[in-house]
């Protein structure tokens, strides 16, 4: 069951990113009076064809789902009638043919900005930026973190969630800055911490940073009580519902939400035995943890949440939302620095300053959609969004037969006064191609890893 919803969640999610992506392409083409053949979700066999409009363009489903195109008229793939050719690609200027090129990419940064946009303007329930007590010897530690610490900003910036927190310190790590950290500790007192992230390694960088340097979110002690059972779950297939208290595991006692989490998670894949009292009557449950891969650990999950209660939610939570204007400024702002932290760590990948192991394929990507899919249509257009973001950026990157690659070309066109020659562009295709396949291996053998590795 969990597998057809992550089966599922991943097909619809390249679906609408393959759509956005090609009709950028498509109505900039008809814009700029170029006449589109074909509009193709996939590649392949059509599995449906439709011709629609005055040019009678084709519009596909195609067998496999793994990217899409837009066929435009063009004198180099084939005879086009004298008539037409003022319609042709190749005959357009080169900044009608850059405009073209640009807006699949484009339009996916506007989706992302436009999601991003109305979940501002939505307001999400996240948690608080309070810190539980850092570890000793940590860097948080040294710096005069202590439990029930309130980040407020980082070098200015004001920080109203974890994730923010999150957010800020991964970007200085990556930039290897000395933030300065303004909180409120418990006693109400304004305090400026500097964290100094100048001696990070590229591994402490990769892995969760914020656990490396220390900062754990404080989380007041819950009772094993689960609040919610994902559908599809483990936990639901065993047959657990909320309001079920969970009182052992493999005949230990659990006394905390904290330490089921924890003996779950030690048991990807191992048969836990779980005592559950439900409304006074007592039975066992066995559950086999899903493994799954959180930063190249790995780890069981059973797909259930904790049952908050109201005065704790407050504690922990805050809901953040903002008008409108306020709303698309952040999102432009948080697409920019997603695009920017992308390209700095490809950077670091090419000179090994950050491991190739981080380059994901499609199994990975689709392990994502289903989580996020389990957890809510929030979570799921969040995801969209960041995947969209990485395919904007992947595709502005300077590889032939990437759109980054015809950017380049169209560039050296401006330069030199004419366009590149036919056998330049066929070496440039077989040097991208190459370069694409060498990517795909190692997203591939990242994605088999993450999948078998213990």
């Amino acid at each position: 069951m969990m597998l057809l919803q992550t089966v599922g969640a991943f097909v619809v999610a390249l679906g609408i990113l393959i759509v956005v992506h090609e009709y950028g392409h498509y109505i900039v083409a008809r814009a700029c009076g170029v006449k589109v053949l074909r509009f193709s979700v996939g590649f392949g066999k059509p599995l449906l064809l439709v011709r629609r409009g005055a040019d009678r363009t084709e519009w596909v489903l195609s067998v496999i789902p793994f990217g899409g195109y837009v066929k435009m008229l063009d004198e180099r793939e084939g005879p086009v009638d004298a008539a037409e050719a003022g319609r042709a690609f190749n005959r357009q200027t080169v900044w009608k043919r850059i405009a073209i090129v640009v807006a699949g990419p484009l339009f996916n940064f506007l989706f992302a900005i436009a999601v991003y946009s109305g979940l501002f303007m939505y307001g999400l329930p996240e948690a608080r930026p309070v810190i539980a007590e850092p570890g000793a010897g940590s860097i948080a530690k040294a710096a005069g973190f202590h439990a029930g610490d309130t980040v407020r900003s980082i070098d200015g910036h004001a920080i109203p969630t974890w994730q923010e927190f999150r957010w800020r310190m991964l970007k200085g790590a990556l930039q290897k800055q000395a933030l300065a950290v303004e909180v409120l500790d418990a006693r109400q007192q304004i305090a400026v911490l500097k964290v100094d992230l100048g001696g990070l390694g590229g591994d402490e960088v990769e892995s969760d940073l914020l656990e490396r340097l220390g900062f754990r979110l404080f989380r007041p002690k819950l009772p094993p009580v689960l609040g919610k059972v994902l559908p599809g779950s483990v936990a639901e297939t065993a047959g657990l519902a909320p309001g079920d208290r969970v009182e052992s595991a493999d005949g230990e006692a659990i006394a905390s939400w904290e330490s089921l989490v924890q003996y779950i998670r030690a048991r990807p894949g191992r048969e836990a035995v779980l005592g559950i009292d439900r409304a006074g009557r007592r039975f066992t449950v066995s559950v086999v943890p899903e493994a799954a891969s959180v930063n190249s650990e790995r780890i069981g999950r059973i797909g259930v949440a904790p049952d908050v209660p109201a005065e704790h939610a407050d504690q922990v939570f805050v809901r953040v939302s903002y008008g409108l204007f306020e709303s698309v400024g952040r999102s432009i702002e948080k697409t920019w620095d997603i695009s920017l932290f992308s390209l700095k760590m490809l950077g670091k990948m090419l000179i090994g300053e950050v491991s190739w192991k981080h380059l994901s394929g499609p199994v990975t990507i689709a392990d994502y959609a289903g989580q996020s899919a389990q957890l809510g249509w929030l979570s799921y257009v969040t995801f969209l969004s960041l995947i969209s973001i990485s395919l904007g950026v992947l595709n502005l990157l300077p590889i032939p037969m990437l759109d980054g690659g015809h950017l380049m070309y169209y560039c050296l066109e401006i330069l030199k006064g004419s366009p590149v020659s036919e056998r330049t562009m066929e070496l440039g295709q077989r040097v991208g191609l190459t370069l694409l396949l060498v990517m795909m291996a190692f997203a591939f053998y990242n994605d088999l890893n993450r999948l078998f590795s213990i």
